[in-house]
């Protein structure tokens, strides 16, 4: 269901207002999600799930530069109504 944590510059700016970026399976629905996110953290209650569905790009790699697709990404943004979920690595 969950993937990955989308750990990048727009991703810390939204979670000082308590909303988290996460990578999911293509096939997730939103309640799926706020199921999943609520299980696996303890302790946090999801307000909304919103959900964009980014393309993947075309690359061109190798020598001869042959053109390779990178796959299609599913993201979540989750609002949390009270909780805090620990994503970000410490130094």
């Amino acid at each position: 269901m969950l993937i990955a944590p989308l750990i990048t510059e727009k991703g810390t700016q939204l979670a000082k207002n308590r909303i988290y970026g996460f990578i999911v399976d293509q096939g997730a629905s939103k309640n799926q999600i706020k199921a999943a996110i609520e299980e696996i953290y303890a302790g946090v209650k999801v307000k909304s799930v919103r959900i964009s569905r980014r393309k993947g790009k075309v690359r061109r790699l190798g020598k001869r530069r042959i053109a390779t697709a990178l796959p299609d990404r599913k993201i979540a943004y989750i609002n949390l109504a009270a909780g805090d979920i620990d994503v970000f690595p410490k130094a």
